[in-house]
């Protein structure tokens, strides 16, 4: 499992869709998650980096990411076995314009023919998003949190990593397209 933590912690750090600090992974196991650890660089990730904790359990919280809660509601409430939580600049930045994004390459509209973007009062580790989150996954497996980032889930780390890079690559095609039309 570590193997691929590292590469998609690597990944991400090296696509751009995380700065050196940023994000979370996470894979449910039966009743157990392995997340990655609060405030650990996720380009560069160690064992001692991927915490087990509970779906239901709160052991080793002081030490899981911020977003724990998120994780475990996502868990409780959908069929995701993976959820990769990152920071795109592209998509975050749409996120500040628009309510969702609807991809105008045909790659995009085949994958993820809609991304909503969610709006939260506190956008980061709250109630609002254990709540309101869990649903929108389910149905379009990538969701923007306005102005934070985005979550995408999947049946494994590869499927949600998929849906992360995608929806940067959404949004870049659609940022491109829109300055290429202004010249």
């Amino acid at each position: 499992m570590l193997k691929i933590f590292k590469q998609i912690g690597n990944a991400l750090f090296i696509g751009g869709l995380n700065h050196s600090h940023s994000g979370n992974i996470s894979v449910k196991i039966g009743d157990k998650i392995y997340i990655t650890r609060r405030g650990v660089m996720k380009g560069f990730l160690t064992k001692r980096d991927i915490i087990r904790t509970g779906i239901k359990n709160t052991w080793n919280d002081y030490l899981d990411s911020t977003e724990i809660n998120v994780h475990r509601a996502i868990y409780r409430t959908t069929s995701s076995k993976a959820i990769v939580h990152c920071h795109p600049p592209i998509a975050i930045a749409l996120s500040l314009i628009r309510n969702e994004i609807i991809p105008i390459d045909v790659e995009g509209r085949i994958a993820l023919p809609k991304i909503p973007v969610l709006k939260c009062l506190k956008a980061t580790a709250s109630k609002e998003l254990e709540e309101n989150l869990p649903p929108l996954i389910e149905k379009y497996r990538s969701v923007i949190i306005k102005g934070h980032g985005l979550f995408s889930a999947g049946q494994s780390l590869e499927e949600a990593f998929h849906y992360a890079t995608l929806t940067e690559h959404i949004a870049k095609i659609l940022y491109y397209t829109k300055i290429l039309r202004s010249n």
